[in-house]
Formats: C-alpha cells, structure tokens, sequence
C-alpha cells in the first residue's frame, strides 16, 4: 500500500514534503532536541563532502574535541567508525536525531554532519541548527529530482539560512554559489580557494585562505597555505593524491578553524590524515602497479579526478579506468562519463554499478555512447568483479588502475534489492589471487 503511494505522489509534491517534515519534528521531540547541546557543523555540495566531514572530525579529535561524524560513508563517534550501509548521505530523521543524542551520550560537544540536497528539501536534517555550515561545490547532479541547477542551488542554500543569521559560513570563492550564498546573513565568513589568492577583507566578520605551489602525485599532495588576515605561510602535506583533495582540506580547516582550532593547527593535523576508505583509497597488496578505489560519480568529479590522475602518470605508463553510472537518476550524464573516461583513460572498461530499478545492459550502452573509441582501448564487461579481474590483469608495473562509482559502498542496488558488494574487499581477494 505505501509502495503504491509512494509511486502516485511525487517526491516533491506537498502532501510528501509535509509528511517528511512532520517526522523531522516528531524525531527531534523524541530524542530531546540534542542539536542544542551540540555545536554542529553542516557541510554541503555536490562532490567531496565525505572526505570533508572526515577531515573536519580529524582535525577536531586531534584537538582534544569530542567529536560526532555522520557522512555518507560512516557514523563516527570519537575513534569508533561504523560503516553507513544505506548509503544515504541524509537518512531518516529519526536516525540523525538517534545519532546526535547518542553523541551526547558519548560525551561529543561538536558533530558533523554532511548534508544532501534531499535531506535539505525534504526537512531530514531540520532541528540541527549548525554553527558552522559549508559547502565543497556545486555541479550538475540530482537534476531527476531538482529539475533545474537554480533549485538545486536554492536547495543547498537553505543550509546557510538554518544558521539564522548567526555562526559562521564557509564558502568556495571558486564555485558559482560564492555569490549567492555571500548574501546570506552569518556573523562571520570564511572564504577559500585552490588556485588564487584572496583579497583583503571589506570587514572584521571575513577571512579568506588560499593555497598555492600545490604539486601532486598519485600518492598525495603538497602545497602552502595563506591567509589573507594573518601573516604567514603552513606547510601542507596529504597523505591523498587528487588535486581536488586540496579544495575538501581548505574547507576542512575553515571549518576547524571556525570551531575554535588555530589555522597552523588545524593545517598541521592533517599530516597524519590517512583518507577516507573508498575516497581515492589505495589498495595495496604488493603489486607493482597502483590501485585505486573512488566514488567519482559526477561528471566534473570525473573531470578533476581523471585529469589528476593522468597528469601525475609516470612517462610511458598507462592508465586505466573502470566506469559506469547509477540508474534512476540523471540518464543525461551517462555519455559524458563515457567521453571523459575516454579523453583521459588508456583503457576503460564499462560495467555494472548500481542499476536500480533500470536495465543495467541499457545503462551499460548509454554511457558506451559517450566514449571514442579512437582515442582509448574499450571494453564492455557487465559482471562488475569480472571487469575489475581484467583491469588488474591488464595493469603493468607503474600503471594506474582506477575503479570508479563504488567507493565505500558495501552493498549495491539492484532491482529486487540490496546485495552485498564490498569493492575494496574484493580488489583485495583478486589481487592475492592474481599477483601473490
């Protein structure tokens, strides 16, 4: 019967939103409000908001902070992870509300929370007042469920509002929603950037910090840190590779650094930061050859990690890259996947990700469509651990083999339901086969 419904009224047609609100209001009710006793940051965007959290948490813990950590990922209570097996960035109120009192519990007094455009929307995250909210960036995604970049960026704005004129914003000078997202009320802003450096301040309540000289590899970046009201430079040193990492650690130490942390600090302690599982993680089992594990998903994530990716390539070496797109959302990205996998990919193999209810084969040949075949060597594969067998025993010493989609995921999502699928687990279980 609720199926039925659910198929009936769209998912945002009022009656649903309504529904959606009412059990943010009940939930918060029945676990005491614990947002109130916490100081909450908020942090949004399209891609990189995992990786973020998990900075910002890093930073905080090796502060002495007690700290609480919600992500698409993981649940995170002081050094205790579990994994988020429903994949949701933003799930059921009544488990963030869960989440947050257990925090207290646990004696946390800040939490971090990454916040999706649909928890936004459909009121999962209402009755958290942040003090701190933030956002990595703005691409196109969602658009089956937005409809229009404009909603969706008016979507992601209402985290900024939930701040109530107060607390501090975090924001990408970089990004298309730097201007819109300025006009919103806060005591402070907190601005950043990956490539230029910001002009002064026009108040006592802005700040901006930059990074410059960044150089990476395929096993991580370094780069300097400035900002534009204290003088000085930080060293900058990610155990990550991806140029884009650089951005996710600016908006982390803006973050830290709004809760309370010094800025030398807050850039020093992501020295040890080991990365995020499934966010360009490297899985290492001896072979002579480097692995892997992302959940690119977008087309610019696509973009910015491909392109860090080939350009830290060793002379002569190859690259090679697996590929797919989730079904039940965004159909038009499909081909552009394709035809940036095979502007920068010496080798792409196309499988099975997350079909949903969709015809996997037909998600399978739309993003097929999008690549030239003149410019890399493509393979359609649908059984997805066969594709990642073959990528491995394609892969030569100093080559570059990137699985993209899965990330973390340790299910995925077919038709008649989950089914496990731990993709770094089994990269692990076929190298020990393939290479010893």
């Amino acid at each position: 019967m609720l199926r039925q419904l659910k198929r009936l009224i769209s998912p945002r047609h009022p009656l649903r939103l309504f529904w959606h609100h009412c059990k943010a209001v009940v939930a918060a009710v029945w676990y005491g409000f614990p947002a109130r006793k916490l100081t909450l940051i908020g942090i949004t965007g399209t891609d990189g908001k995992t990786t973020t959290v998990g900075m910002t948490a890093h930073i905080l813990l090796k502060n002495g902070m007690r700290v609480g950590a919600l992500s698409t990922a993981f649940f995170q209570i002081s050094n205790s992870i579990t994994w988020n097996a429903t994949q949701k960035t933003s799930p059921s109120p009544f488990a963030i509300q869960k989440f947050l009192r257990r925090c207290l519990h646990e004696g946390c007094t800040h939490a971090v929370l990454e916040i999706s455009s649909h928890g936004l929307d459909q009121g999962r995250v209402d009755w958290t007042w942040p003090k701190v909210a933030a956002i990595t960036n703005l691409a196109e995604e969602h658009l089956d469920y937005h409809k229009t970049m404009e909603d969706y960026s008016n979507t992601k704005r209402k985290l900024f509002h939930k701040l109530r004129g107060s607390g501090t914003k975090v924001l990408n000078a970089e990004d298309r929603t730097f201007t819109a997202y300025s006009r919103v009320a806060s005591n402070e802003t907190i601005a950043y950037s990956t490539k230029n450096a910001l002009p002064g301040p026009k108040s006592d309540s802005e700040c901006g910090i930059w990074a410059e000289g960044t150089r990476c590899t395929v096993t991580g970046c370094d780069t300097t840190i400035r900002c534009n009201t204290q003088e000085g430079s930080w060293p900058l040193h990610l155990q990550i590779p991806g140029s884009f990492n650089v951005g996710n650690a600016l908006c982390a130490i803006a973050c830290a650094h709004a809760a309370g942390v010094a800025l030398p600090k807050a850039v020093s302690e992501l020295f040890d930061f080991k990365g995020i599982p499934g966010r360009m993680e490297r899985i290492d089992a001896g072979q002579n050859f480097t692995v892997l594990v992302d959940f690119t998903v977008t087309p610019q994530s696509y973009e910015a990690t491909l392109s860090t990716i080939k350009q830290s390539l060793e002379p002569g070496k190859r690259f090679l890259v697996l590929t797919g797109s989730c079904g039940d959302r965004m159909k038009e990205k499909r081909p552009l996947v394709g035809k940036l996998c095979s502007q920068y990919a010496d080798v792409i193999v196309v499988a099975n990700e997350d079909p949903y209810t969709e015809d996997p084969q037909k998600i399978i040949e739309e993003v097929w469509a999008g690549i030239d075949q003149s410019k890399t060597s493509a393979h359609k594969i649908f059984d997805r651990r066969g594709a990642i067998a073959f990528l491995l025993r394609e892969a030569k010493q100093g080559d570059v083999v990137l699985l993209c989609g899965k990330g973390s995921d340790t299910t995925m999502m077919l038709k008649d339901g989950q089914i496990p699928w731990n993709e770094r687990e089994i990269v692990r279980d076929l190298l020990k086969h393939l290479h010893g």
